[in-house]
């Protein structure tokens, strides 16, 4: 079973509440706002700040260019 596309509709960043981005090539969330990037595990999508890794401006440049 794969990641449910439907999730984004509810699915929020937990540091500001925003919108998040899915990136299927990598399995992951992208908090464009706080330039954060949460993994999927298991088709599990792991909302915790403590497990997001912060991207430079650069990163994120590239991440949103690849999706």
């Amino acid at each position: 079973m794969a990641f449910d596309k439907k999730l984004l509709d509810i699915l929020a960043c937990p540091v500001c509440k925003g919108k998040l981005l899915y990136q299927d090539k990598l399995a992951q969330l992208i908090c464009k706002f706080d330039r954060m990037v949460y993994p999927i595990r298991e088709n599990i999508p792991v909302l915790l700040e403590s497990e997001a890794k912060h991207v430079s401006s650069e990163e994120m440049e590239q991440l949103l260019k690849s999706n």
